[in-house]
This record gives C-alpha cells, sequence and structure tokens, in this order.
C-alpha cells in the first residue's frame, strides 16, 4: 500500500498570531512603505519603478548565480542582445523578469491584481517569465535525466522529482493538491492588515518548499512576494523590491540560503507548534525577512529622497563635460513637477530659444529626460549611465 503524502507537510503555513517582535517590525514596516516616495511627483516615481524593476531583475539573477549588468539588461530591454549564447540567455531571462514584474506593478496600480498566492497566478507568474525562452533554457538535464520544462504546468511526472540540497520536495503526483493547498491558506482576502504582511515570507518559504516546477521556483517566488506586497498595502507603488536585500542579507551574502534551510526544518517536540515543520524556525524566518524588507524600505527612502536627489542631479551635471551647468535647471524642474513642456525650456535655463533648445536636447541625448512621444512634454529618466552618482551602493558597482 503506497503512503499519500498529506498537504498539511507544509503546516504550519503561517503565523495566525504575531509574537511581539514580529508585530513590532510589521508596524514599522507599513509606516516606512507609507513614506517611501510620498514627497515624489506621481511620473518622476513611475520611472523611477522603471529603474527599480531593473534593480530587482538585477539581484534576483544574482541569487540564481547569473551577473547581468544593468547596462546588459538595458540593451535587452531595447532588443540589443549580446552574439554569445549564454550572455543573451542571460539577457533574455532578465528582459523577462521586467517584463513580469512590470505587469505586477499595472496590476496594482489599477486595481487588477486579484490573490497573488492563487495557484493559476503562480503558474501565472512562470508560464510569462519563460514565455519567448528559447529551448536550451527549457531543457532540464542531470541525474540520468532530459527533459523540456513546459512554462506555466506543475512538475507531474517522476521524471520531474528533484532534491534541492538536503530538502526533498513533494514528489511530482502531488503538487497540484499541494498547491491547492498552498492557495487556502494563503489568500490574503480572510486576512488582517498584519496577517497580509506575515504571510508574504511565509509564503515565499513553502512555495520553494514545494518546489512546483521543475526550475524558476526562485524567480517566481520572488515575483510572488513583490505581488504579494502591494496586495498588503507596503508596496510603496513599486519604489522598492525584496531582492536587493535577499541577495545582500542582513549579516551577509549567505544569508538567504541558511534561512531558507533553517525554515526546512521539522518540529522539533512538542513546544514546537502542532504542524510538521518547526513553528519556530518559521517565527525566525519571517522575522528575518521582514527586516530584510524594513532594511530596503529605508535604503531606498533614503535615495529617493527630493533633497538627496537633487544634489545628485546637480553633481551629474557638473561631472558630464558635455552638458551646460544650465542642465541642473532642466532636471530639477521634472524632478518637481514630473515633466514639463520642451518650450518651456528658454524659461527655465535662462537662455536664449536656440540655446535653450541646444541645451535641452543635449540633455536628452544622455538619456536623462525623455517623452513617450517625439514632441511631447519631458520626465527625468535614470539610465545606467547615470546610477553610480544618483544611486551610490544600489549595485556592488556599475
Amino acid at each position: 500500500m503506497t503512503l499519500i503524502e498529506a498537504v498539511d507537510r507544509i503546516e504550519p503555513a503561517r503565523l495566525e498570531d504575531p509574537t511581539g517582535s514580529i508585530a513590532d517590525i510589521v508596524a514599522e514596516l507599513k509606516a516606512a512603505a507609507a513614506v517611501l516616495g510620498s514627497r515624489l511627483h506621481p511620473t518622476t516615481a513611475a520611472n523611477l519603478a522603471d529603474l527599480v524593476r531593473i534593480m530587482n531583475t538585477y539581484y534576483s539573477n544574482l541569487i540564481e548565480g547569473h551577473d547581468t549588468r544593468p547596462r546588459d539588461i538595458e540593451r535587452a530591454l531595447a532588443g540589443d542582445l549580446d552574439d554569445d549564447e549564454g550572455r543573451r540567455n542571460r539577457q533574455l531571462e532578465a528582459a523577462a523578469h521586467v517584463r513580469v514584474q512590470s505587469e505586477i506593478d499595472a496590476m496594482a496600480r489599477d486595481g487588477r491584481l486579484d490573490e497573488p498566492a492563487a495557484a493559476t497566478f503562480v503558474a501565472w507568474l512562470h508560464k510569462e517569465f519563460y514565455r519567448d525562452a528559447p529551448e536550451a533554457m527549457l531543457k532540464i538535464e542531470g541525474a540520468g535525466r532530459s527533459f523540456l520544462m513546459v512554462p506555466g504546468e506543475w512538475r507531474s511526472a517522476p521524471e520531474h522529482d528533484v532534491q534541492v540540497g538536503e530538502h526533498l520536495p513533494p514528489s511530482s503526483e502531488r503538487v497540484a493538491d499541494f498547491m491547492t493547498h498552498f492557495e487556502k491558506r494563503f489568500c490574503m482576502s480572510t486576512m488582517g492588515a498584519a496577517g497580509k504582511v506575515m504571510a508574504i515570507p511565509a509564503a515565499h518559504h513553502r512555495l520553494n518548499f514545494i518546489h512546483p516546477f521543475p526550475d524558476g521556483n526562485g524567480r517566481v517566488s520572488r515575483l510572488m512576494s513583490h505581488a504579494m506586497a502591494h496586495k498588503a498595502g507596503i508596496g510603496a507603488h513599486g519604489l522598492w523590491s525584496v531582492s536587493r536585500g535577499l541577495a545582500r542579507g542582513l549579516e551577509s551574502r549567505g544569508d538567504y540560503k541558511r534561512m531558507m534551510a533553517h525554515a526546512d526544518m521539522q518540529r522539533q517536540g512538542d513546544l514546537d507548534g502542532r504542524g510538521n515543520l518547526s513553528e519556530r524556525a518559521l517565527v525566525d524566518f519571517i522575522l528575518w525577512f521582514l527586516k530584510v524588507c524594513l532594511d530596503q524600505v529605508k535604503f531606498m527612502t533614503g535615495l529617493f529622497e527630493l533633497d538627496v536627489l537633487s544634489k545628485r542631479l546637480k553633481r551629474l551635471v557638473e561631472l558630464d563635460t558635455d552638458l551646460k551647468p544650465e542642465s541642473a535647471r532642466l532636471l530639477e524642474e521634472a524632478l518637481m513637477r514630473g515633466e514639463f513642456d520642451r518650450g518651456e525650456s528658454e524659461r527655465i535655463t535662462g537662455h536664449p530659444e536656440r540655446s535653450a533648445r541646444r541645451i535641452l536636447n543635449d540633455v536628452i541625448a544622455k538619456g536623462l529626460l525623455a517623452s513617450d512621444t517625439p514632441k511631447g512634454p519631458v520626465s527625468l529618466r535614470f539610465p545606467a549611465s547615470s546610477l553610480e552618482v544618483l544611486f551610490p551602493r544600489l549595485y556592488p558597482e556599475t
């Protein structure tokens, strides 16, 4: 007689009541997220969110061992792919990540974001991420097996079974049932405000514990966490994301892997909850994860303060010998107002029309101002070439 793997193997799936430490960090995180970007013009904030997507993609790929630089991600988004197959595939991964996160942010902005932990949404994340992937990125090999992964489909065959480090996920034939249980346990519409925030780290770990796809589970879990942050009211219009914190850790870059393994721990006796997994380990993971989130929200708040951005925009102009000093006035205007008509450059710079137009065109050529149409209003943009000056420490190096 074959024993059926019970879906409560992932229990406790989440915490019903916060500890004092977790309650404190939840309150602090919600307050900090409410402040992030609150003084920015919505247009400037939206363009900064574009930058955050590239940052999140960079760090999410870095967690997977793929160091795809911001400039390479920009090139991929513009369709400029590398000739080398390996680098080209990493660019395609990066472009896919930005595209999917952009859609998540749009769903949240437009009120279209449903349950991020729903099985259909998780499957959609995977399908969209691998939508344009070449066959080489879908081929799974090793341990005497070789097959093509189908984007958006659960593990379902014996050859899909896998061991992740010391962890043995549920067998492929049970993944669909586990995901049904996962969806029920992490339905955010049934949770209170604090419960929604606490559910983000718990769902992040438990999804990886189930390991529903042959590959790509880490990326999907981080995109799901991003969506859950929006749903929990701490998404701050896409101006922060957890991947940078997970990649860097609080103490070392090994924190994420270590804490994920810690949360895999089996229940340690009668004083460790009533589920199959350790409740104390889940508490540790949730607290660590939320501290990472708070650290990132505070970090991005410091970068995106109006006064800080204004000073760094001026410094950027000073360092660029191709730009006139009056260029800083154009950037300051866009920062404060969100956008301005091209015909206003004369007033803003204090130069005659022809000179003002030349100054404006030089700034546009640098990618620091741009518009959606050839003659439309211009707004601030943040090309990879500007990141080292405008946002120091955003990346290890740019």
